[in-house]
């Protein structure tokens, strides 16, 4: 198909159904940003500032927080810049950018969430091997794999939206650009690869689930072998943070993109949750029921609070 006039840039029409809550909205969101922001980074600041936090279990929660500060910011500063009454305007290669970023960062976090479960496999179901297994080569493998096969899946979808025409509306009837809302912006019949996009995106977090539910049904067992109630006790303590965050992490995705009739107002709360809210819950979750985190927070706190003098 013939582009006669190709569109530069596009319009952000934002949360539907929020007019006149634009100053409300603001100062929400950007309380939701800045906790966001200072819980991923105190997490980052007591796993690095303590010793006996440097284990791959810790390594890889680092790499969440330093996914969760990154993935609101996909989204959320041009959010908040037009919500503050500034231009709703996004370039065209801003709005590949957000695509390309925000899938980035998800797939890579839904890869991370699969490694995780595989790390607490095998620091239950194999602890004498663990060391072994978890070897710091296999970390770093590991942690460059979750976010290679994240560039791929993101750079695949974001090829599949954008190779389509965009010649005549700009009006993006969404908060940020995303598949949904752009293919409807398209000049050409989206039919073939709203199936193929529907496919990638459901299977592949698909995939990551089964291989989370199947380490975890085999933690289960182990768990329950354990003759000592303190064991166990102790053994779904430290599972029970990670099933929290998965649980908050894939029920988005079902619910934006594999449902058959779409409700924007329905996709666009729900993504806004999932932009702002889980990333600012999961510092909260894996502090709260976690003591080693909880006293290496407190000591980063007091040390900023009280700087020991020179």
């Amino acid at each position: 198909m013939r582009n006669l006039s190709a569109v530069t840039e596009f319009i952000l029409l934002g949360i539907p159904h929020t007019e006149g809550l634009e100053t409300m909205l603001f100062v929400l969101f950007l309380g939701f940003y800045i906790f966001t922001l200072m819980g991923n980074l105190l997490i980052l600041l007591a796993i690095v500032s303590s010793p006996r936090l440097h284990t791959p279990m810790y390594f890889f929660l680092c790499q969440l927080s330093v996914c969760d500060i990154f993935f609101p910011s996909v989204s959320s500063p041009k959010m908040l810049f037009y919500l503050s009454g500034n231009s709703r305007l996004i370039s065209y290669a801003g709005c590949v950018s957000q695509l390309f970023f925000y899938h980035f960062l998800g797939c890579t976090e839904c890869f991370l969430y699969t490694v995780m479960a595989y790390d607490r496999f095998v620091a239950i179901c194999d602890p004498l091997r663990y060391t072994v297994i978890m070897s710091h080569r296999a970390c770093a493998i590991l942690a460059v794999g979750t976010s290679f096969f994240g560039c791929i899946q993101a750079t695949f979808l974001t090829a599949l939206t954008f190779q389509l025409p965009y010649c005549g509306p700009n009006e993006v009837d969404y908060f940020f650009c995303d598949i949904p809302v752009m293919l409807k912006l398209a000049c050409a019949d989206t039919s073939v690869l709203e199936m193929v996009g529907f496919v990638s995106v459901g299977l592949m977090p698909l995939s990551c689930f089964l291989l989370i539910l199947t380490s975890y049904s085999r933690i289960v067992c182990s768990i329950l072998q354990i003759r000592s109630a303190e064991g166990r006790r102790h053994a779904f303590s430290t599972c029970s943070a990670h099933l929290t965050a998965i649980l908050l992490s894939f029920m988005p995705v079902v619910l934006i993109y594999l449902q058959p009739n779409p409700n924007p107002w329905l996709n666009a709360t729900v993504q806004v949750l999932n932009n702002l809210v889980t990333p600012m819950l999961n510092p909260l979750i894996y502090s709260l029921r976690n003591k080693e985190v909880k006293y290496s927070l407190r000591k980063v706190l007091q040390q900023v609070a009280f700087p020991p003098e020179k």
